[in-house]
């Protein structure tokens, strides 16, 4: 088993641990750069190492009752059709070189988005409420299954934007929904279009099986202990190092 794949599943746990976020933003760019994986293998990868670690906060959210099942339905009736529309266009044409640019592309932008809506946080809520007055509540539902197909056309080119970025969205549509209720909905969609994603990526061969379990069996304890910093790491310090980060990895996928 590969120690460094453990210790690095166990450093991204830890993370998604403290701040609820960066899982799929981090792994990914480590897997290209520490286990050098061509970018549809390293999203492929990522995107079942995100369904599976997800599935235990979905079921701790659900069970809490914090998942706006309603809302969740519209996400998925946009995301599923859109990962599944991008994964056949992915067979369809095969993966070329531009695919593989335009992965690589799509991987370092949502890692600059993800950072941007990491940084400004708190600033979200604020906006949701203003864009209250300019949305009628009869337009919301078409805009939420609008919101899931973008999701669903990033997540399968990336393998990221199911977290922070759809949090974020749900936060700009639904600014009075509690910030609980924002994280359970999010994890409950990320679960299946993540898994939906991840099982297209593997019918076109772009998984690491081994390297994924060894990167899950360093992630539960990586969680569990992340989660338990979370009282004594400050997080705007610990927020500030991880959009760094994606700053960071986005520019350098990028260029």
């Amino acid at each position: 088993m590969d120690f460094i794949a453990i210790l690095s599943g166990f450093g991204v746990g830890a993370i998604v641990g403290m701040t609820g976020v960066g899982g799929g933003s981090l792994m990914t760019p480590l897997l290209l750069t520490v286990f050098k994986l061509n970018p549809a293998v390293a999203i492929g990868t990522d995107l079942w190492f995100a369904a599976v670690t997800k599935t235990a906060g979905s079921l701790s959210h659900h069970q809490a009752g914090h998942v706006e099942w309603r809302l969740t339905r519209l996400l998925l009736l946009g995301s599923i059709p859109a990962s599944l529309a991008t994964i056949a266009l992915m067979h369809f044409t095969g993966i070329t070189k531009g695919w593989a640019a335009a992965l690589t592309f799509s991987l370092g932008i949502a890692l600059l988005l993800t950072a941007v809506t990491v940084a400004f946080k708190q600033v979200w809520h604020g906006v949701g409420l203003r864009l209250e007055r300019w949305i009628p509540e009869n337009r919301k539902p078409l805009l939420t299954v609008l919101c899931g197909l973008i999701l669903g056309v990033l997540v399968s080119l990336s393998s990221i934007g199911a977290g922070a970025i759809g949090a974020t969205l749900i936060m700009l549509l639904y600014p009075r929904l509690e910030s609980h209720r924002v994280v359970g909905t999010d994890i409950a969609h990320a679960v299946p279009l993540t898994l939906v994603a991840g099982i297209g990526h593997a019918t076109l061969g772009h998984i690491d099986w081994s390297l994924l379990g060894a990167l899950l069996i360093g992630s539960i304890p990586g969680i569990w202990i992340g989660a338990q910093l979370t009282r004594k790491m400050p997080e705007k310090l610990v927020r500030t190092l991880l959009c760094l980060s994606l700053v960071s990895a986005g520019l350098k996928v990028i260029y």
